[in-house]
């Protein structure tokens, strides 16, 4: 895998770690299944196991720690500041999500900071981080031919399956363009240095050269399709995958485990459905 693809968390070959080695469908049930009950709970007992369990999963596959970093530092800044907001617009907004208030600061009558507000927040980074974790070891893990294997083995039509697969091939290549173009104005004089231009400068000479990158990849999209209609593909019903391997030792353990998160799924929709708590977020200290 060229450092394009690490770059942008495109996995081109199969890597040698433990998930790596799975199934392509496997993988995308296992994210389907953590993913399903990440949006269906925002119950902190199940949520921060999964976001250690994410990150545990990152941290074994070894991925381009540079731009993991500053992806997740990005990504949490922009979340507590979508936090900080909530609380600017309603001070007490974790009333009418634990069901009580208790009150730690008062800076004025209507600005007050209180345990509830506190622990829906943390719930809410905890549960959007999660998702991040599980998404970003999903995309490091899996190959684009795996993916396309694996959603068809999941009984997504192998023609959708094909069309996400070319995607994610094209986006190391719109990269290794992108940074080639940029490198060769740079050597023209065209100054793209952070600490000598203004980001709006920078801004809008990336957008220059990335329009144009993606116009062109339209048009070897459409080559590609031209190509595969001259070959006779999509006639046929079914096709099989190259890329999708014999189930190993390691798929039969993480199936058994995806049987038990889709049955822990549906426990906490019937439990939710059975139960009509009037407020969202479980809270230890509240009865």
């Amino acid at each position: 895998m060229d450092s394009f693809g690490k770059r942008l968390f495109i996995a081109l070959t199969p890597g040698k770690t433990f998930l790596d080695r799975l199934q392509g469908k496997t993988k995308i049930r296992l994210f389907f299944a953590f993913i399903l009950i990440l949006v269906a709970t925002w119950d902190m007992r199940i949520l921060f196991p999964i976001l250690i369990i994410s990150i545990i999963g990152l941290i074994s596959i070894k991925p381009e720690w540079k731009t993991v970093r500053g992806l997740t530092i990005f990504t949490l800044l922009m979340n507590l500041f979508n936090l900080f907001l909530i609380w600017v617009v309603s001070p007490n907004y974790g009333y009418s999500q634990v069901g009580a208030t208790t009150v730690l600061v008062r800076f004025t009558e209507t600005y007050i900071l209180s345990a509830e507000t506190l622990w829906y927040f943390l719930v809410r980074l905890t549960k959007f981080m999660a998702t991040f974790f599980v998404s970003l070891t999903f995309i490091q893990c899996i190959t684009p031919s795996e993916m396309a294997a694996g959603l068809y083995g999941v009984g997504i039509p192998y023609k959708i399956s094909t069309v996400v697969s070319l995607a994610f091939r094209y986006i190391p290549e719109i990269a290794r363009d992108f940074n080639e173009i940029k490198i060769s104005m740079q050597a023209r004089g065209l100054e793209l240095d952070s600490r000598k231009s203004s980001l709006i400068t920078r801004l809008k000479q990336n957008v220059l050269i990335l329009v144009p990158l993606i116009i062109v990849s339209f048009d070897r999209v459409g080559n590609i399709a031209d190509a595969m209609d001259l070959r006779g593909y999509g006639r046929m019903k079914t096709r099989t995958y190259y890329a999708e391997h014999e189930l190993t030792k390691g798929d039969r353990i993480i199936n058994i485990v995806n049987v038990l998160l889709y049955a822990g799924f549906i426990a906490i929709v019937v439990v939710r459905i059975v139960s009509h708590r009037e407020f969202l977020i479980w809270a230890p200290w509240v009865k």
